[in-house]
């Protein structure tokens, strides 16, 4: 069973991941490290390494395999970065997060996430991670300013206090718009108040609860 569950992880590096143009050595070691079906509700360990959004209860999912991993490349965390992630879930990216960086604050909506989560790091070692309960999409500046801001759900509209959250040289993560169609961005912050902005790449993933809304016009 052993070397099943290593042929399928292999299999999904190799075949989902390093085709999404995913070629960062540390990202690659980090996927095989990191054992993702810890992290995936047990009726659906047979889907761990699928290329797919994993259900993991309260109609929220897991992101595909690929772009947890497209997300960490375009990061570039090193082990002095603070991040924030926003939306916990089953704790496997914060698991990514907190094996690249110095602490993360992962902050989760939905309060029954946080136990298992919880546990699961323990178990993986990981002692370098706070886990909040609270609404953070549109920001969470407790514990800020951040070198690294993943948010693992799409927002209509990016709040700004993301950005007014980083430090010099940090970037955040996003998937701005709606479905059908979301752009997936990285926001560096080059100075204080100066922001670049680089849209990656487009696709579609669940949105953050209490997302901020477009404005909606009426004529």
């Amino acid at each position: 069973m052993s070397m099943d569950v290593e042929r399928a992880r292999f299999n999904m590096v190799e075949q989902q991941i390093r085709p999404w143009d995913v070629l960062d050595t540390r990202v690659l070691d980090l996927l095989h490290k990191v054992k993702r079906e810890d992290f995936v509700p047990p009726a659906y360990k047979a889907l761990a390494f699928a290329d797919l959004e994993i259900p993991i209860g309260l109609g929220e999912k897991m992101l595909a395999p690929k772009l947890e991993a497209r997300i960490l490349q375009e990061l570039g965390i090193t082990p002095q970065d603070r991040i924030l992630e926003v939306g916990t879930g089953s704790g496997y990216m914060t698991a990514l997060l907190a094996s690249q960086g110095a602490h993360v604050y992962s902050v989760e909506i939905v309060d029954a996430f946080l136990p298992a989560a919880g546990e699961r790091l323990s178990q993986h070692g990981l002692r370098n991670v706070t886990l909040e309960n609270g609404d953070a999409a549109r920001g969470w500046d407790q514990h800020g300013p951040y070198d690294v801001i993943v948010l693992t759900g799409s927002v209509p509209v990016l709040a700004d206090a993301f950005a007014q959250s980083l430090n010099s040289g940090g970037r955040l993560f996003a998937v701005v718009g709606e479905a059908p169609v979301m752009d997936a961005r990285l926001i560096t912050c080059a100075a204080p108040g100066a922001f670049s902005t680089v849209s990656l790449f487009e696709t579609c993933v669940p949105a953050l609860r209490n997302a901020p809304q477009r404005a909606q016009f009426s004529f």
